[in-house]
């Protein structure tokens, strides 16, 4: 079939095989070019399908020869329906690793179930022994409670007071306003239960009862925490809620793997473009500003960038960078003065007619197609493909 893009609103519905291979090639490319003087040898990445997961799968293995094992919950493909992009990326990484003799292997399912729990634990003793890099991507709108069976959704919502503000409509590509309501306790609550920390401490309370934790092992997980302009729908909003909860728990991992000299770490990262970024009012319009400030100033950095620093410079490095808040810092450029200064000034002035003048939006609409295999040069997009690609899971 010829697989154009279905874009409905924030979320695009099907994707390309051969552009999301293109896409993990490149992501190979980058952190093959960089030297990494020590990292990880036995990995499990939470969420490896894509974004953050994906690039620090990608990191692991082509920078430091790790052996990985991924757990996503993705779909898988018919004769007539495309799969998921996350089940295309996991395809061709697991593809390249293995041409390059690397351990790669798969678990796709419900990562907040026992179930899959168990299945990552009983693979990590008869393959690895131990793991020393626990990389927790999760992003999900809803979870279900492994123990009581009760379901939580998350919600983007402020907290207090309802909230209207100047947002880029990517549907209709105008600038208008978007007005959202303030939460109640229940919706802040559910999804601190989703986005918190408490299915991260769940993964590595499991990990050491089954004794597959290396001493000195690292397990981090990533976080945004923006600026003011981004506060009141993301960090002083419900989500917000949810990532403190996530600070909460990388402290109490941290005493409770004290015995085998466990680190533990929220990692702050930069504003990209990912399937669930795209979904945050307020993000579309402060990603394509942001975007064409940091391009600029020759500070712009991708996933793969961030993520191969981040491994370099600090889970890794000799010294790394602390923010105030105890969390590693990989979003420093971001948060400079001079970016939010100059992003600040765009945000105030632009318009419908201003859009490409003022912001990056075709480099974020860019990336955006990129998530699902689409708008890369060198794929042709009127060939004749199959949607149907092979991905072994355990």
């Amino acid at each position: 079939m010829v697989i154009k893009p279905k874009v409905r609103g924030f979320i695009c519905t099907n994707a390309h095989p051969v552009g999301c291979e293109e896409s993990v090639k490149r992501q190979i490319e980058y952190v093959k070019s960089k030297t990494n003087a020590q990292g990880p040898k036995n990995v499990l990445v939470i969420g490896s399908s894509t974004g953050y997961g994906l690039a620090s799968r990608i990191t692991a293995a082509f920078g430091s020869g790790a052996k990985t094992l991924g757990v996503f919950f993705e779909k898988e493909p018919t004769e007539k329906k495309c799969a998921s992009a996350g089940w295309y990326n996991t395809a061709a990484f697991t593809k390249y690793a293995k041409e390059a003799g690397l351990w790669a292997k798969n678990i796709n399912g419900d990562a907040f179930s026992h179930e899959i729990k168990a299945k990552a634990i009983d693979i990590i003793k008869q393959e690895l022994g131990k793991v020393d890099l626990v990389i927790y991507s999760l992003a999900s709108p809803r979870r279900t409670d492994p123990d009581t069976g009760e379901v939580y959704s998350s919600t983007l919502k402020p907290i207090g007071e309802t909230v209207t503000t100047k947002n880029l409509n990517t549907s209709k590509r105008v600038i208008d306003e978007v007005t959202v309501e303030a939460a109640n306790e229940a919706e802040i609550q559910g999804t601190i239960d989703v986005m918190g920390g408490a299915d991260w401490e769940l993964w590595i309370k499991a990990l050491q009862e089954a004794d597959v934790l290396a001493e000195g092992f690292k397990t981090t997980a990533y976080t945004y925490i923006g600026k003011k302009l981004t506060w009141p729908i993301y960090g002083h909003a419900t989500i917000g809620k949810a990532k403190e909860d996530l600070d909460r728990a990388a402290k109490a991992i941290k005493q409770s793997t004290d015995s085998i000299s466990g680190e533990a770490y929220v990692t702050s990262l930069n504003a990209v473009v990912t399937q669930a970024s795209s979904a945050i009012p307020i993000m579309p319009l402060y990603i394509s500003a942001l975007f064409k400030v940091m391009k600029e100033q020759g500070t712009y950095e991708g996933v793969i960038e961030q993520i191969q620093a981040l491994f370099s410079e600090n889970l890794y490095g000799e010294n790394p960078r602390f923010d105030e808040a105890g969390r590693l810092s990989q979003n420093y450029k971001e948060l400079e003065d001079k970016v939010q200064d100059a992003v600040q000034v765009i945000w105030d002035s632009v318009t419908t007619e201003t859009i490409d003048d003022l912001t990056d939006y075709i480099g974020y609409n860019k990336e955006f197609l990129h998530l699902f295999g689409f708008e890369y040069d060198n794929v042709d997009y009127d060939a004749d493909v199959s949607p149907l690609v092979e991905l072994e899971v355990e």
